[in-house]
């Protein structure tokens, strides 16, 4: 086990009517805020205008930024920037899920600079963000608990990524009631978001991690036995509350202390989304399959106990056998919760795939990705022809 520090401090207020909390948690920074939210589904649902009515009971002013997009580009956030820096903003409020959430860090750490925001996704280093609080209304990229940040450029449509502890949410507004009204689709693209957000953690080669381990293959077959009763009936709360729940964990960190995570299938994927703008969730269920065809054996031993544990697959089969069959089941369950498992059916082809897999190295201090194995540019493009 590698040696670790491990710091969260965000503020979990999960449950029924756990909005009422947010006047009091605002008021610890600030009477003005940016609210930030997406498209219109805050309004529809109602939850905009119980979030405003709060508000404006507690006499906090509300200056909005609308927009977001399912993956957030530069040039929201510098528009969410220059609103801070003119009004002289000193909260913001993230309304949504994890596009929403990364994109209101990303204004939080660049309106406290005067050098452009996309030098944090290049390797600058942040020292100061203005708070950023959360209410959670689609379970997915874990951004509500976590130091991260993606975004895409549009100038060459580049998705990168930054992480800094200035940037963790104060607190996250969790209420499994907003989540009812989630497209099937919008639901089973976060079920894959957070299952690979463990997936990236648990493919490690480091020993002596038994314990979180099993924490880690509890969780994703918590997700796998989960995730289709929940599409079968959506409007269950304890259901919605348990994936919830799971996608927070998934990506708080704890499940990756004292391990190497490996990553490579999410930069993969990140240029999917930018490429085609698909769903995170989407391109990943696509990736992962491939990623495990092509890595399995270099530690076989890591598939073949998760697969043994998350599908009961017989242990007295060979690896090869487990394997096989753990990765076809896995592509079974995409299929079941309607998610695409080929290049083909998201519309990638075959002629892009020397440029992705460049893309996807550009600007990286060293041309490699992946802490399970090591991969350079002439793996990816065979990860890719394998997902074709």
């Amino acid at each position: 086990m590698q040696n670790f520090s491990y710091f969260n401090p965000t503020r979990l207020i999960f449950g029924k009517d756990s909005e009422v909390r947010l006047p009091e948690e605002i008021l610890k920074y600030s009477k003005r805020v940016l609210l930030h939210y997406g498209g219109g589904s805050i309004k529809r649902t109602g939850l905009y205008d119980k979030i405003m009515k709060l508000l404006s009971e507690a006499n906090i002013e509300v200056i909005e930024l609308g927009g977001v997009k399912p993956n957030p580009v530069l040039s929201m956030v510098e528009e969410g920037i220059r609103i801070c820096k003119e009004q002289n903003v000193k909260f913001i409020l993230a309304v949504g899920g994890g596009s929403v959430i990364d994109s209101a860090k990303a204004i939080a750490a660049g309106a406290l600079v005067e050098h452009n925001v996309w030098d944090f996704y290049q390797g600058k280093v942040v020292t100061d963000a203005l708070p950023v609080g959360v209410v959670l209304t689609i379970p997915a990229a874990g951004s509500e608990a976590s130091p991260w940040s993606v975004l895409t450029k549009e100038d060459g449509m580049l998705k990168r990524s930054f992480g800094s502890g200035y940037i963790f949410p104060k607190f996250a507004i969790m209420n499994p009631v907003n989540t009812f009204s989630l497209p099937d689709y919008q639901t089973s693209c976060g079920l894959s978001d957070m299952l690979a957000h463990m997936f990236e953690r648990y493919f490690t080669n480091e020993k002596n991690v038994v314990f979180t381990d099993y924490l880690l293959m509890g969780a994703i077959k918590s997700v796998i036995e989960l995730g289709p009763k929940l599409l079968k009936d959506t409007q269950d709360y304890d259901l919605r509350a348990e994936i919830m729940l799971a996608g927070t964990y998934a990506h708080n960190g704890s499940l990756g202390v004292g391990r190497i995570e490996d990553w490579s299938s999410h930069a993969i994927e990140h240029e999917l989304s930018g490429y085609n703008d698909v769903a995170h969730g989407a391109g990943l269920s696509i990736v992962f399959l491939a990623w495990m065809r092509y890595v399995n054996k270099d530690n076989i031993k890591k598939f073949t106990q998760l697969f043994t544990q998350i599908f009961s697959i017989d242990p007295s089969m060979s690896d090869e056998e487990i394997v096989l069959m753990g990765i076809n089941k896995l592509e079974e369950w995409y299929k079941e919760i309607g998610l695409p498992t080929r290049l083909s059916e998201i519309d990638v082809p075959e002629k892009v795939i020397d440029s992705l897999a460049k893309k996807c190295v550009h600007d990286r201090p060293n041309p490699v990705i992946g802490g399970f194995k090591e991969l350079y540019e002439s793996d990816i493009i065979n990860i890719l022809k394998v997902a074709l």
